[in-house]
């Protein structure tokens, strides 16, 4: 997507910025669990699994406090501890808004029990072992699960260049 600047004239193009969280457990060990919902009637990836809280950063709000405000209003917890994983630069070329910086954060603690907010968006809310991911996962989100199952998330990430 483009914008005029209104001092030049010239077009820009708009970088849309998101924050995701992965709630994350440990059950033993050897076994971590990162909690997913099944995203329906979003128009966007439904039927694919996803970060159990996600969207889009407001104007003026910071990628934490979108994470934490998507985080209550999407799975009804609060007072998490968030770890930044990654940022990640991703093109989709051919939607109409294709530039996008998504911030990546997991939390391990939280106050309150994950459910489901928005029934008409999620049709499922699950816990999954990091190495027995359900299919399909969206796949920018995929490959952040992807490195933090190998235990070594980049500080960049990019997706579709």
């Amino acid at each position: 997507m483009t914008v005029q600047d209104p001092a030049t004239g010239a077009e820009r193009f708009v970088v849309v910025p998101a924050s995701y969280v992965f709630f994350l457990r440990e059950i033993d060990r050897a076994v971590t669990e990162v909690l997913l919902q099944l995203r329906r009637g979003t128009g966007y990836m439904d039927e694919h699994w996803a970060a159990a809280a996600a969207g889009h950063v407001e104007r003026g709000e910071t990628a934490e406090a979108a994470a934490r405000r998507e985080a209550q209003e999407e799975v009804d917890v609060a007072d998490l501890g968030l770890e930044f994983l990654t940022a990640m630069q991703r093109t989709a070329h051919d939607l109409p808004i294709d530039e996008r910086i998504d911030f990546f954060f997991a939390s391990r603690s939280w106050s309150g029990e994950p459910r489901i907010v928005e029934p008409a968006k999620c049709a499922d809310l699950r816990w999954f072992p990091l190495d027995a991911l359900p299919e399909p996962v969206v796949p920018h989100e995929l490959v952040v699960l992807e490195a933090l199952r190998a235990g070594a998330v980049p500080p960049l990430t990019h997706h579709g260049f």
